[in-house]
């Protein structure tokens, strides 16, 4: 039983009879959202419009049968089809060009090699990989990548022509022919705002986009729309999605996209763990995200076995599903079902839909990632961080996705590794009770007459080890009082390595010549085991190892106040 236990999903152990008709109703009103939101990422993936939609049914069920999240929903994305897009074009493959059935093959071979890598991501317990993309680099990403969505829609808004070149170019050439713009495109696609925009404002429940879709294409077939210059989506394939490999692949053809499908793989894990943690915490619910990796595996695999392109967690969707009162992923199975229904049967009325209604609905999802309140959080709190997103920002929509995620990945490891590399330092004082205060450690400053307590908040390793000892020289060097004990809480030191281990032995060697103590504090044993296998302490006392800080400021009261004898 205990094996058939962990092969169900999770949320499948618990669930409860009472939960089937809230996540019913959740299921229909998500399908309702997300059928036109994933028809518009579509125009970014540059696939046909039947491939959005086969997104969430598939790919959507293997997640919920796999994964760990109760209510994690798994769907096209834009930044991913962003990332997509411009990898494919990236590619210079003689006579591959978007929306065409070739196209559509490489779409899927991405989404099969994403989904191979987060097997190996699984296998190999890579799931912290997500975590090398801080929080404020991804806000700048994601900013970027909603600025090149919501311009990249604009000609189709205006019924113009798009330009070509570099975004800059891109954006200057529909600024210079604006005055060509088709009135009835442009009526078409303010009205579509309007619909959302005041759907919102009333009540976030009220799905704007699906009343925008039935609107137009009403209208649309009314006034006879193609008559009056307005383009139409076309003919939409129906039926189920195709199963099997993708037509006209090859094995030789993989390491043409191993790039484009590990800029994907990187944005997946990243944004799928973040989505899934915020909404078990905020429920009270353990979520376990490697057993997710293993959901967007299959989920990945299923798109590319079934016509469709990668596969991502939705903050967006999660969050109408969790809006919703939807329980668990019963609600996205629901949607799949739906969804099919309306590929089996219903893809028919989409033949008149605007083409511009469809550019709307994806410049409110740009506008929509453009982070504007995560920025200003950012500003206030760290400016270099700020500067960091919004550059990060400028070269996804100025040169391209894909250098984007690979910029946002190197400077997040940047940013790693200067914190570890200088990290905050700290004066350990004591307050009338004895008990530890905390001040940001500066030249000239003391915890008591004639003792520094020192904390160093980071691992030391050979790259921070050399300015440790620079920031310990200073601290007594420039005390007020003659320094007879140097404390060093070591709460915050969970490692160290043997170079580090080479510094900290001279540093105790130069304090002992000084007749100074040189005592520990807040031990871990981990650490001892580590300072002891490298003989960093061959000459230190162990009498001057103390589990507290208290404990040490004890022994230092205790202590004769004449100077401190050599230890050695």
């Amino acid at each position: 039983m205990a094996k058939i236990s962990k092969v169900v999903p999770p949320w499948m152990r618990d669930y409860k009879r009472s939960w089937f008709s809230a996540d019913v109703i959740a299921g229909v009103t998500l399908a309702a959202i997300a059928i036109p939101e994933v028809m518009g990422y579509t125009s970014i993936a540059q696939t046909p419009v039947i491939t959005g939609l086969y997104t969430i049914i598939f790919p959507t069920l293997l997640f919920a049968l796999l994964g760990s999240s109760r209510l994690l929903v798994v769907g096209a994305d834009s930044a991913t089809a962003a990332i997509l897009a411009a990898g494919l074009a990236g590619l210079g493959i003689a006579g591959l060009s978007p929306n065409t059935t070739e196209w559509v093959a490489w779409t899927s071979l991405v989404a099969l090699v994403c989904g191979g890598l987060l097997v190996l991501a699984r296998l190999l317990k890579l799931g912290f990989l997500g975590d090398f993309l801080s929080a404020s680099v991804l806000i700048g990403f994601l900013t970027g990548v909603g600025i090149s969505v919501l311009t990249g829609q604009v000609p189709d808004m205006l019924g113009i022509s798009k330009g070509t070149g570099s975004w800059f170019e891109q954006q200057w050439y529909t600024i210079t022919h604006v005055t060509e713009a088709s009135l009835w495109t442009v009526a078409f696609a303010a009205g579509t705002l309007i619909i959302i925009i005041g759907s919102k404002m009333i009540s976030r429940k009220i799905p704007g986009a699906v009343i925008a879709v039935i609107l137009s294409i009403t209208l649309s077939n009314v006034m006879d729309a193609p008559s009056h210059g307005v383009a139409v989506i076309g003919p939409v394939q129906g039926g189920l999605p195709p199963i099997g490999l993708p037509e006209g692949i090859t094995l030789s053809d993989i390491p043409a996209v191993v790039g484009v499908a590990l800029s994907c793989f990187f944005l997946i894990i990243a944004q799928s763990a973040a989505t899934s943690r915020s909404f078990a915490m905020k429920h009270g619910q353990q979520v376990d995200i490697n057993r997710d990796i293993v959901g967007l595996a299959g989920a990945n695999i299923a798109a590319g076995l079934t016509g469709t392109f990668v596969v991502n967690g939705s903050p967006t969707k999660t969050e109408i599903l969790d809006e919703q009162r939807g329980r668990s992923q019963m609600a996205n199975i629901v949607m799949a079902l739906v969804v099919l229904f309306v590929v089996l049967f219903l893809t028919g009325f989409l033949t008149n839909m605007p083409v511009a209604v469809l550019a709307a609905i994806v410049f409110m999802i740009g506008l929509g990632l453009v982070d504007f309140k995560g920025l200003k959080r950012i500003r206030a709190a760290r400016v270099s961080e700020f500067v960091i997103a919004v550059f990060t920002a400028i070269v996804v929509f100025g040169w391209g996705v894909e250098q984007g995620i690979i910029l946002a990945i190197i400077l997040s490891i940047i940013e790693l590794v200067r914190r570890a590399y200088s990290p905050q330092d700290f004066l350990v004082g004591v307050n009338k009770d004895d008990q530890p205060t905390y001040i940001t450690a500066t030249p000239g400053s003391q915890s008591l007459p004639g003792l520094i307590i020192f904390r160093f908040d980071a691992r030391l390793f050979y790259a921070n080890a050399s300015l440790f000892v620079e920031d310990v020289r200073k601290l007594v060097d420039d005390a007020p009082d003659q320094v007879r004990w140097l404390v060093l809480d070591c709460s915050s030191i969970g490692d160290i390595d043997y170079s580090a281990s080479l510094n900290i032995a001279d540093l105790i060697k130069a304090l002992h010549d000084e007749h100074r103590v040189f005592a520990l504090a807040n031990v871990d044993p981990a650490l001892m085991d580590e300072l002891q296998a490298y003989k960093t302490l061959e000459f230190f006392d162990n009498t001057h190892i103390y589990p507290s800080i208290t404990a040490a400021v004890g022994a230092f009261r205790a202590a004769p106040t004449s100077e401190a004898k050599p230890q050695a």
